[in-house]
């Protein structure tokens, strides 16, 4: 069994974390408000895990999710990640996630379609996104749903949460009219 690690760190959206063992990333917490929230939601996935240092690795992604949510390009398709607490079919829909570029989008059909199944099974695709372990790294928000319509998002803000990652990006969605976003109230 792996012995899970794990680090909480700031970045200009909010707090993050990430856990890690000897096989890859195991989780990410997208941001929240303030540390204690990003650790107490991380460790309810990942049960046990100590707070760490990062490894020279792991300090890669972190400065990388930093910069992404500054704005930057960022990849992560490279990193080593540990799934194999995830079924082969999430597995699959996953790695096809992980190919989805900055700025690139898709639906949870073309995504089902992608990886060689019945469309009808966008549903799966749908969940597989829902339980995304290390969103981000697993690019979830690029996943919109049919008509390129947001859909949902279960991090912390939901899907205004997913529509701030894909503005970051420079995707503008149906409805994503400038003019209107100044009248937040």
């Amino acid at each position: 069994m792996s012995s899970d690690r794990y680090f909480i760190f700031e970045t200009s959206a909010g707090f993050c974390g990430i856990a890690w063992n000897e096989d890859g990333i195991a989780r990410f917490q997208l941001p929240t408000r303030n540390a204690d929230e990003a650790r107490r939601l991380l460790l309810k996935r990942t049960p046990g895990a100590a707070p760490a240092e990062p490894t020279s690795t792991i300090a890669d992604v972190v400065e990388t999710v930093r910069h992404y949510f500054e704005g930057a390009e960022a990849d992560f398709s490279n990193l080593e990640l540990d799934l194999a607490s995830q079924d082969e079919l999430f597995r699959r829909i996953y790695d096809a996630t992980r190919r989805l570029r900055w700025g690139q989008t898709t639906t949870y059909g073309a995504l089902a379609k992608e990886i060689g199944s019945d469309p009808r099974i966008a549903r799966d695709v749908g969940q597989a996104m829902a339980k995304n372990p290390i969103p981000l790294i697993i690019p979830c928000h690029r996943v919109l749903a049919a008509g390129g319509k947001v859909g949902g998002f279960s991090a912390p803000g939901g899907a205004a949460s997913k529509v701030r990652m894909l503005r970051l990006e420079g995707v503008k969605l149906d409805g994503d009219d400038p003019a209107q976003q100044s009248l937040a109230l």
